[in-house]
C-alpha cells in the first residue's frame, strides 16, 4: 500500500508541474522536494528549462538539490548543450547550488563567454563554486575577457565572480586595468576598487573608474 500511495503522490506532483497556475506549480515543486523521488528528476530538469515564473524556478532548483548528486548532475550537464538559453542558465544555476565538482569539466569556455548574458552570469557563478583548487588563475584568465560586457547587473556579476577567486585573480585583473578598450579598463579598475572596499558599492566604483580612465591613469597607488 505504501508504494502505491507514494507513486500516486508523485504522479499528482508531476501533473502539478504542468498546471497553468504558478502557485500550483510552486506547491508541486515543493512537494517533490519534500519527498525526493529519483523518478521525478527528469521532469524537474525539463520544467526548469521552460518555467516562466522566477519563484517556481527557484523551487525547482531547491527540489533538485534535495536529490542525490548522482541522480541530478548527469541530466543537468546534458542541459548545458541545449539550444534554449533558459535551459542552460537554470542547469548552471542548479549545479552551482549542488556544488558537486564532478560537473566542473562541463563548465566550458563557450558557456563562460555565452552570448546570452543570463547564461554567462550563471556560468560565472557555477565556475566559481566548482573550480578545483589550483585552477582559479586559469578561470580568472577567461573571466577577464568578459570585462565591460552587458549592463550593470551583468558587470556586477562578473566583478563578484572575479573577487570571489581572491588572490588568484589579482595579476590578471591588474593587467586588465591597462587594457586598450576603455570599457574593459573601467570595469577592471572598478572591480579592483570594489575588492578593496566592498562597502563603497559597485556604482561608486564604476564612477570612480570612469574618472580615472578619463584622466589616463590606473588610479593605483604605486
Amino acid at each position: 500500500m505504501t508504494e502505491r500511495k507514494d507513486a500516486a503522490h508523485t504522479t499528482r506532483a508531476l501533473r502539478g508541474l504542468e498546471h497553468d497556475s504558478p502557485s500550483v506549480r510552486l506547491r508541486a515543486a515543493l512537494a517533490v522536494g519534500t519527498s525526493p523521488d529519483p523518478w521525478c528528476v527528469d521532469a524537474l530538469i525539463g520544467r526548469s528549462a521552460v518555467e516562466p515564473d522566477f519563484s517556481v524556478r527557484e523551487m525547482l532548483t531547491w527540489a533538485l538539490t534535495r536529490h542525490s548528486a548522482s541522480a541530478t548532475v548527469p541530466g543537468l550537464v546534458g542541459e548545458l548543450r541545449s539550444e534554449l538559453g533558459q535551459a542552460r542558465s537554470q542547469a548552471l544555476h542548479t549545479l552551482s547550488k549542488i556544488g558537486d565538482r564532478r560537473a566542473w569539466p562541463a563548465i566550458t569556455r563557450a558557456l563562460l563567454t555565452d552570448a546570452d548574458n543570463e547564461v554567462a552570469r550563471s556560468a560565472w557563478r557555477a565556475a566559481v563554486a566548482l573550480v578545483p583548487e589550483g585552477r582559479e588563475a586559469d578561470l580568472a584568465g577567461v573571466l577577464v575577457t568578459q570585462l565591460g560586457r552587458g549592463g550593470r547587473e551583468t558587470r556586477l556579476s562578473l566583478s563578484r565572480a572575479l573577487i570571489a577567486l581572491g588572490e588568484a585573480a589579482v595579476p590578471t585583473l591588474r593587467a586588465a586595468t591597462e587594457h586598450p578598450d576603455p570599457r574593459r579598463r573601467r570595469h577592471a579598475i572598478a572591480t579592483e576598487r570594489l575588492a578593496r572596499d566592498p562597502d563603497a558599492g559597485f556604482d561608486f566604483a564604476i564612477e570612480e573608474a570612469k574618472r580615472i580612465v578619463a584622466l589616463g591613469t590606473t588610479g593605483r597607488e604605486e
